[in-house]
C-alpha cells in the first residue's frame, strides 16, 4: 500500500495510534517536541511543513508490517455509523498572557494557517496545574520568566477546538528569544494598544481585553 501524498494532523495522529504510543513516546521516536504532536491532535487538517512530511514518511516506511496494517485499518472509512470511533476528550491548553509594562508577549507559530500570532501556550496533562504549565511553557518557548497573577477563565478555542485556559501573568525576568525554532519563527513584545494588529480583536477572549484595559 502507498501512503497519502501529504500528511495531515489527522493522519499523523493515526500513525501514532498505529504505533500505540503516547504523545511523549511518539515525539521521542520522531525526534520532535511533544507540543508538535499535541498540535496535530488539536488541528486535524493541519499539513506539517516539508521536513516534517519527510520525517513522517521515513517513520512509516521503517515501521513493521503490523504497524502499517493498523495504520491502514484506522485510516479506512467506517462501513456504518456504528463503527465511528468516539471522539477523545478535548485537549486542555494553558495560555499565558504575559504583561510587561505596556507590552504583551506573543509568539508566531510555524506551519499552521489557522493561527499566526498568539500567546505562549502549552498542553496541560492530567493532574497538572494549568497555571504552572503557563509559566513553564512561556519560559521554554521564549526564555521569559513570568508569574500568574490571575486566571481569566476558559473557553473552547474558536480556531482549533481545544479547551483554552487563560492566565494573566506578570513579567519577572529574561530576554524574549525564540527558544523553540521548530514550533515558532518569532517571539515579540507587542504594545497592548497594537495587539489587534497581530490578533484580530474578534478572536481575542474578551476577558483578556478587559484585563489588559484594567492593567
Amino acid at each position: 500500500m502507498e501512503i497519502a501524498d501529504r500528511w495531515t494532523g489527522r493522519t499523523a495522529r493515526l500513525l501514532q495510534n498505529a504505533f500505540r504510543m503516547t504523545n511523549d513516546e511518539f515525539a521521542e521516536r520522531l525526534g520532535i517536541s511533544t507540543r508538535t504532536v499535541v498540535r496535530w491532535h488539536a488541528s486535524p487538517a493541519l499539513e506539517p511543513r516539508t521536513e516534517m512530511q519527510q520525517l513522517l514518511d521515513m517513520t512509516y516506511e521503517r515501521a513493521d508490517d503490523s504497524v502499517r496494517k493498523r495504520f491502514w485499518l484506522l485510516n479506512a472509512p467506517p462501513k456504518s455509523p456504528e463503527q465511528v470511533r468516539p471522539q477523545a476528550q478535548a485537549l486542555r491548553v494553558a495560555i499565558a498572557v504575559v504583561v510587561r509594562g505596556d507590552d504583551v508577549l506573543l509568539v508566531r507559530r510555524r506551519g499552521d494557517n489557522a493561527i499566526t500570532w498568539q500567546f505562549p501556550a502549552g498542553m496541560v496533562k492530567p493532574g497538572a496545574s494549568a497555571a504552572a504549565v503557563a509559566e513553564q511553557e512561556t519560559h521554554a518557548e521564549t526564555g521569559v520568566h513570568c508569574a500568574v497573577r490571575e486566571r481569566l477563565g476558559e473557553r473552547i478555542h474558536p480556531t482549533n477546538g481545544v479547551i483554552a485556559d487563560y492566565h494573566l501573568c506578570d513579567y519577572l525576568a529574561g530576554e524574549a528569544t525564540n527558544r523553540d525554532e521548530l514550533e515558532n519563527d518569532a517571539v515579540l513584545w507587542v504594545a497592548r494598544a497594537q495587539l489587534h494588529r497581530f490578533i484580530p480583536a474578534d478572536r481575542i477572549y474578551p476577558p483578556i481585553l478587559a484585563a489588559l484595559e484594567a492593567a
